[in-house]
């Protein structure tokens, strides 16, 4: 089985413009994305997805200079910027990570591949985000070629469009879900990078993990968190987007 990660990834953010492209230890927040995804080990391949935009030819210089494939589309119909790409290189499933990660777990993006994999097509779509037990910012979505196909004929809605997998979990009746659950509830961690706030959390918590361990992990963080419980009011009052 044929598994590619695709990571979506723009300048335009409305809350945070050229978030991705922002620094910790002398790195973009999507350097430091790239490499956690050089750890996974149940994916053949990666590839960022971002757009036809003049100010995004900052992403594509980036991902040039590091030999990362990087390929370019429509800004707001993200749905079709995955299913060319997919078209093109034609994977059995399709492993969806935002942008706003940078600090997504290769552990849990493996689990939840795994899962999907191990249940022989049983289910179309695998996530750990169907049901929120893990901290925002590791989300992991994958989902089979066939789905991506469906998904991109049928959906019409703007949103779904722009979402890329809401076809699927507003659609239960038409494709088959699987949630990957914490095994325990981590979802007043907020890691994903959408603010000022976010940004400024995400970049403590590299700034103290990476020197020692570069290699860090969940478990990592959340004895970090320990230390510093009162990081957690840094961003508690940022609401998420497009929350499902």
């Amino acid at each position: 089985m044929k598994i590619e990660i695709y990571v979506q990834a723009r300048m335009g953010s409305t809350r945070l413009p050229g978030k991705v492209m922002m620094p910790v230890l002398n790195k973009p927040l999507l350097g430091h994305l790239i490499e956690r995804l050089w750890r996974v080990k149940e994916a053949d391949a990666f590839a960022i997805l971002t757009t036809n935009k003049p100010e995004d030819d900052e992403i594509v210089s980036f991902c040039k200079k590091e030999g990362i494939p990087c390929y370019r589309g429509s800004e707001n119909d993200v749905l079709d910027r995955y299913h060319s790409l997919a078209v093109s290189r034609r994977p059995d499933a399709i492993v969806r990570i935002t942008g706003d990660c940078p600090l997504i777990d290769p552990d849990i993006v493996d689990l939840v591949i795994r899962t999907y994999r191990d249940d022989k097509g049983k289910y179309d779509y695998v996530s750990n985000t169907l049901e929120l037990t893990f901290p925002r910012g590791l989300d992991t979505e994958i989902f089979s070629y066939k789905a991506l196909e469906r998904a991109f004929r049928e959906s019409k809605d703007p949103y779904e469009r722009e979402h890329v997998t809401a076809f699927f979990y507003r659609h239960p009746e038409l494709f088959k879900l699987k949630n990957v659950p914490s095994m325990e509830l981590l979802s007043n961690f907020r890691w994903t990078v959408d603010t000022q706030e976010d940004y400024e959390l995400v970049r403590l918590i590299i700034e103290h993990l990476s020197p020692i361990k570069p290699d860090f992990r969940l478990l990592d963080i959340l004895q970090l968190f320990k230390q510093h419980p009162e990081w957690n009011l840094i961003n508690a009052h940022i609401k998420q987007k497009n929350q499902k």
